[in-house]
């Protein structure tokens, strides 16, 4: 590779690592006898079944093994061929679950209600994390610009958010509220999801399935023309996950389904190979010191430890861009130990006055409200200098929404007039100084 191929950006993961389909029973890293358990509880449901669903349903080629695998059902007494559907090849054979297979599947039932695709070993996915790490993702300062575009920012902010995404560990994020800390990141988030991976629908490890793979946290990135896939496995788009009050110390450790009797994957196991974002940290129900100290060894040994419900500690990838966002100042948060160990740390202050100007002529711009400096003048000189207000950058979003609510209410076009902004402004503010008839009340005792 020449110096200047090697110094082309790219996201790591895109075609780094791609599942192969097994090619028997071995290469899954699973035994028959859990393959033919998931294939019982399916037919436990369905009742019967043409073999080749049944092998869509497990995501395991049919040929190989599960073909076998209903052979040896077969010879169990445990399944029987109920018909074809019109062919002769045993893929067209329609199969039913017998009495004896009935017995069996509510006990294995009892004991997990998982039904679906055959999970995939730990070790397996520990390498392919490794594989696909966000640690190999690289940026170049045009693609951060251009993620970050829609935003009127320092160009210093700009020039530190590259590094901490190309190092892939931890950022922190701090400021006054209103000023961007979660709209960078989920700018970060948008440059990492440039890139594609492959999870697995779930895995197993000591006898117990996690089920990793959520509509809800993972976004699948279609076929990226691959061959002999194994079907075991998803293409998503690297991970971008969100949470903020609702975390707790319990959600960072597998969730176990008592009535189901299988888990699901925390936050941090859904985010490996990308992002986790820990919104509005410091409000949360948990201590801040609790919460940064669960992160200590993941942060320095790239590894997480888990908890079975059986008390039993295993050991996972951490392979997360893990983003903490507050608007509390850091010194209140965690003490200056922790915090060496998030290697970036970033400021978003308050917007200066260029700035709170570029974001309000956007603002009417994209609201199809007509701009006029003299109206801003007037705004900032009433409400911001007089009063001794700050500047925040969402504020122009939200005044200038506030501004066309009250005009539509009234039946005129919206326009900065002294009139609506005053009306627009008093409709967003809270006056924390008890209002003006307390205010009023103030002065006239004092008279």
């Amino acid at each position: 590779m020449t110096e200047q191929e090697s110094a082309k950006p790219r996201v790591a993961g895109e075609g780094s690592f791609v599942p192969a389909a097994p090619k028997n029973i071995a290469e899954t890293g699973l035994n028959m006898g859990l393959i033919g358990d998931l294939i019982l509880k399916v037919l436990y449901y369905e009742g019967y079944m043409l073999a080749t669903r049944l092998a869509e349903e497990v995501c395991l080629p049919f040929t190989g093994i599960v073909d076998e695998t209903l052979e040896f059902l077969k010879r169990e007494r445990l399944i029987e061929v109920k018909g074809t559907s019109g062919g002769l090849r045993e893929s067209a054979y329609q199969y039913s679950i017998t009495e004896r297979g009935l017995e069996r599947a509510q006990a294995l039932l009892d004991r997990s209600q998982y039904v679906g695709a055959a999970p995939v070993p730990l070790e397996v996915y520990a390498k392919a994390v490794r594989a696909q790490s966000v640690r190999g993702v690289f940026v170049t300062p045009p693609m951060v610009r251009e993620a970050l575009a829609h935003l009127v920012l320092d160009d210093a902010i700009i020039d530190r958010v590259g590094p901490a995404v190309n190092a892939g560990q931890s950022l922190f994020l701090f400021g006054a509220p209103g000023n961007g800390k979660t709209s960078i990141a989920e700018a970060i988030g948008r440059i990492i999801l440039r890139g594609a991976i492959y999870i697995p629908r779930s895995i197993i490890v000591g006898g117990q399935i996690v089920q990793l793979y959520d509509i809800v946290s993972h976004r699948l990135a279609g076929d990226d023309n691959a061959r002999n896939v194994d079907p075991r496995w998803v293409r998503v788009h690297r991970p971008n996950i969100v949470v903020g009050g609702e975390l707790t110390l319990e959600t960072l450790d597998l969730v176990y389904n008592p009535t189901a009797r299988f888990y699901e994957a925390p936050f941090q196991l859904k985010a490996n190979g990308g992002m986790l974002l820990i919104d509005d940290f410091g409000r949360q129900l948990v201590r801040p010191s609790d919460l940064l100290n669960r992160w200590i060894i993941p942060l320095e040994k790239a590894v997480d430890y888990l908890t079975l419900h059986t008390g039993r500690k295993i050991e996972v990838p951490f392979d997360v861009l893990l983003i903490f966002s507050t608007n509390l100042a850091p010194q209140d948060l965690v003490d200056e130990a922790f915090l060496r160990r998030i290697r970036h740390k970033l400021e978003i202050t308050d917007p200066n006055f260029e700035q709170y100007r570029e974001i309000f002529r956007r603002v009417c711009q994209a609201r199809g409200v007509p701009y006029e400096d003299s109206a801003l003048a007037y705004l900032l000189q009433e409400h911001y200098i007089k009063q001794n207000n700050p500047l925040r950058a969402c504020h122009p979003r939200d005044l200038i929404d506030q501004l066309i609510g009250i005009a539509r209410f009234r039946g005129i076009q919206p326009r900065l007039t002294k009139e609506l902004i005053d009306r627009a402004w008093e409709a967003y503010f809270v006056d924390l100084s008890g209002g003006k008839a307390a205010r009023e009340g103030v002065a006239a005792a004092r008279a």
